[in-house]
């Protein structure tokens, strides 16, 4: 099958950019002498995860409890959610998982850590938790240059039973507020990459030089995470300590989003919606209004750091140059609107591929993705989503 026999709206992987990127992503971690654990949020495909562990991957990063369920019950032993845990529903279900693979956690709080202590202390058992930071990006995690709150949580840990603290992790989400005044895209990054990796050594370090009992530096993980700043991220040493993991996700695909930033070109995107024009009209400035099957139900509605439109048009379908005539200017459920000079000439049946803002959301909408070499079609991966429950 070939890409123009697809049914639209249709989500497409480009297979030899996806493996081009999982590669580079993988070198990038062996070259700085961290373990790799992307976040499979990007794509909640067992088939990618299997490619990234093929290539080298340690183990899997997850947003949800659902997700991590998904993972081990496909034979993946190493689990990560990066997400404060909270909720006895939420730990049974992740004990009913330890027999079978390695769980961690996140915690940031202490209640958060009383709760999750009770319950695995009750249930005899210990499970291995990351102390979140905040280096920046404003959202959950011990604030830095907070040295007190750091030392007294960490210290809860230690002494929590049904609790092991394996390290500090931290999202440098910051990442994606895009260059300040006078600031380049490339020095924006470096910068949130720079802070993102000295902040939370700087914190390992406090712990360390706190005397906070029963954590050993040769285990003792350091975990960061974010595409764009893995993009300018070099490992360095500090007290003895270095950051030991790297949780990027969505450099498998990249997006209209990471170009935008600065944190890939154009064709590295191995993502694209393939979408038809169902109708199209021309308004009294002259400009054709065009719109194809694919609205907020396919694409996000996500801009982060971009402004002009929700995606990236490409020329003819052409991969991978962009459409210098059209943008993306709207969107309602079950359309995307375009936006069409005269000097371009698009009729109602014609298809239209584009690169989306936001990947994650994208494929968090969908049931497939229709992996394609050039423009056949070469296989098609289910995407993860809740697992099935069945009765007792």
């Amino acid at each position: 099958m070939l890409i123009d026999d697809l049914t639209t709206p249709a989500v497409l992987v480009d297979a030899q950019r996806l493996d081009r990127n999982i590669s580079r992503m993988q070198a990038k971690a062996s070259d700085n002498h961290a373990s790799l654990r992307p976040h499979i949020k990007t794509h909640k495909s067992v088939d990618i995860a299997q490619l990234q562990v093929d290539q080298g991957a340690h183990g899997l990063t997850v947003a949800t409890i659902d997700e991590a369920e998904t993972f081990v019950h496909a034979g993946f032993s190493d689990i990560r959610v990066a997400y404060p845990v909270i909720g006895n529903d939420k730990y049974e279900r992740l004990l009913n998982l330890m027999d079978d693979a390695r769980i961690s956690f996140c915690v940031d709080t202490p209640a958060g850590v009383k709760q999750a202590s009770s319950f695995f202390a009750d249930a005899g058992r210990e499970v291995e938790v990351l102390m979140e930071v905040d280096v920046g990006h404003g959202r959950c995690g011990v604030p830095f240059g907070k040295p007190d709150e750091a030392i007294q949580l960490a210290k809860q840990i230690v002494n929590a039973p049904g609790l092991q603290f394996a390290g500090l992790l931290t999202h440098a989400g910051q990442g994606y507020h895009g260059p300040r005044d006078g600031e380049t895209p490339e020095h924006a990054l470096r910068r949130a990459s720079l802070q993102e990796r000295d902040r939370i050594l700087d914190v390992a370090a406090l712990l360390f030089d706190a005397g906070v009992s029963a954590i050993d530096r040769d285990t003792f993980e350091v975990s960061i995470g974010s595409t764009p700043t893995i993009t300018y991220f070099e490992n360095t040493e500090r007290d003895g300590l270095t950051v030991t993991e790297i949780r990027p996700g969505n450099y498998v695909f990249h997006d209209a989003i990471q170009v935008g930033l600065g944190a890939c070109p154009l064709d590295d995107c191995a993502l694209t919606v393939l979408g038809t024009i169902v109708s199209k009209r021309r308004d009294d400035s002259g400009t054709e209004r065009a719109y194809i099957d694919a609205g907020k139900k396919v694409v996000t509605t996500d801009k982060g750091a971009r402004t002009d439109g929700y995606g990236i048009a490409l020329y003819n379908a052409t991969y991978m140059r962009e459409h210098p005539h059209v943008d993306i200017t709207g969107l309602s459920e079950e359309h995307g609107w375009l936006s069409i000079p005269g000097a371009a000439t698009f009729g109602v049946g014609d298809r239209v591929r584009f690169v989306p803002n936001h990947a994650c959301v994208t494929v968090a909408t969908q049931h497939e993705l229709v992996v394609v070499d050039d423009d056949e079609v070469i296989d098609r991966w289910p995407v993860a989503h809740k697992t099935p429950q069945t009765d007792a």
